[in-house]
């Protein structure tokens, strides 16, 4: 199968998207365990995996990879180079340079440390969607290192398209591309949007944010004259209403907007903070400017601040799991600016990085499954969770390009 040799180190190459899927004889999930291949919301069998498979988005590391890195992202629109362009300044700023790539080598070294803490030899194999290393990279490693029950882990938490299904057809356009679709079994974990562990370093982050606030302002009321903004990244409304299970009927917005909004409520619920005014923002947006995309923006936000008497805004970028480009550019450099513009103090939490509270609350998903915790007893924060080890039919579909391939879900 062809491939574009995009990456570092002269091999590396992004798997063209899967035509075809992978079945065990009788099972309703493509490619995976046997335990989960029976296809219920949790799989409460112990699983015995020998590797898990990190997954990430990926970001350029260098000025000659920025082009290149956005070609993948956007592969299948047509845009032409002179449009990336317009978005490569937001890395060229940065000397080209994306910080995720280094946070997951970062979260990689700490989940390696936290599983041998816990007795847990289950060794970690990480590959990305858009840049090197890329899935394919990582199942090759894992096979070649004779590893063939792997769990994976993406780093994002929570249900849509480009959040959860994407990565799943990663999983299969990989096992497609290196040929493993009979060799390698692939199960993922939930997604953790509400997990104790994901939501702490939040409860944490604004706690200490709102106290920042009040040592700027004594006397300062938060309940007049202070807004909490929680950020996540943008998506077209279509593919946000088509996100979760449609069975859960969760209306415009669907889960993806459903479940950032549970977790902001739990996360000011926490801290006694149910007066204070806060809001659900949007952030990078992109595509054209007819299709509509998720609103409001979060500069739009800030800017109608001030008629309402706001002399601080906290800023929490509640979809991101690590200080990606988005959050080190549309909310470190844009949205400051605009908070400077309009006279308003900002502040901007932290993310969960590396977190111990996170560290420790990924191993305990990857436990979930090699123990077969009992759905019933999984943590979760809010009544949404907890989420499913296997998706559910017809769950976030790409309104675009409908349903491809995808491995951890009942069909389509």
């Amino acid at each position: 199968m062809a491939a574009a040799n995009l990456g570092a180190g002269g091999g590396s190459h992004k798997a063209p998207g899967a035509t075809g899927e992978f079945f065990a004889p009788g099972s309703l999930v493509a490619s995976a365990t046997p335990e989960a291949q029976c296809g219920l919301p949790w799989i409460e069998t112990p699983t015995s995996y020998d590797g898990i498979l990190l997954l990430g988005f990926g970001g350029p590391e260098g000025q000659d990879d920025v082009i290149p890195f956005l070609r993948n992202v956007t592969r299948g629109r047509g845009i032409p180079d002179e449009r990336l362009e317009e978005v490569a300044h937001h890395y060229r700023h940065f000397d080209g340079i994306s910080p995720i790539n280094e946070h997951n080598r970062e979260l990689k070294t700490a989940l390696a440390a936290e599983l041998t803490a816990r007795g847990l030899d289950l060794p970690l194999f990480w590959g990305n969607r858009n840049w090197a290393p890329y899935v394919n990279e990582a199942m090759t490693e894992a096979a070649n290192a004779g590893k063939h029950r792997l769990l994976a882990l993406a780093t994002s938490a929570y249900s849509s398209f480009s959040s959860c299904r994407q990565y799943r057809e990663d999983l299969a356009d990989g096992l497609e591309d290196t040929g493993l679709g009979q060799t390698l079994q692939i199960d993922k974990v939930r997604q953790f949007f509400d997990h104790p562990g994901f939501v702490a370093p939040f409860v944490e982050g604004v706690r200490d944010g709102l106290a920042s606030v009040e040592a700027k302002f004594p006397g300062i009321n938060l309940e007049t004259e202070v807004e909490v903004l929680f950020s996540t990244h943008s998506i077209p409304n279509s593919d946000a209403d088509r996100s979760g299970p449609p069975e859960r009927g969760f209306g415009a917005g669907g889960a993806y907007v459903a479940q950032h909004r549970a977790v902001a409520e739990v996360i000011m619920g926490k801290l006694g903070r149910t007066t204070t005014p806060w809001q659900l923002v949007f952030q990078s947006r992109s595509g054209p400017p007819q299709v509509p995309w998720l609103e409001p923006d979060v500069n739009d936000a800030i800017r109608l601040l001030p008629a309402t008497g706001r002399k601080a805004v906290l800023i929490v970028p509640l979809g991101f799991v690590s200080d990606h480009m988005e959050v080190m550019w549309d909310l470190d450099t844009e949205a400051m600016e605009t908070s400077a513009e309009v006279g308003i103090f900002a502040v901007r939490t932290p993310t969960p990085g590396i977190h111990p509270a996170y560290v420790s609350g990924l191993v305990d998903l990857i436990l979930e499954r090699v123990t077969g915790l009992p759905g019933a007893n999984r943590p979760h924060e809010t009544t949404l969770g907890p989420w499913y080890d296997v998706c559910r039919t017809g769950c976030c579909e790409n309104a675009r390009l409908g349903f491809k391939p995808a491995l951890s879900g009942l069909k389509p």
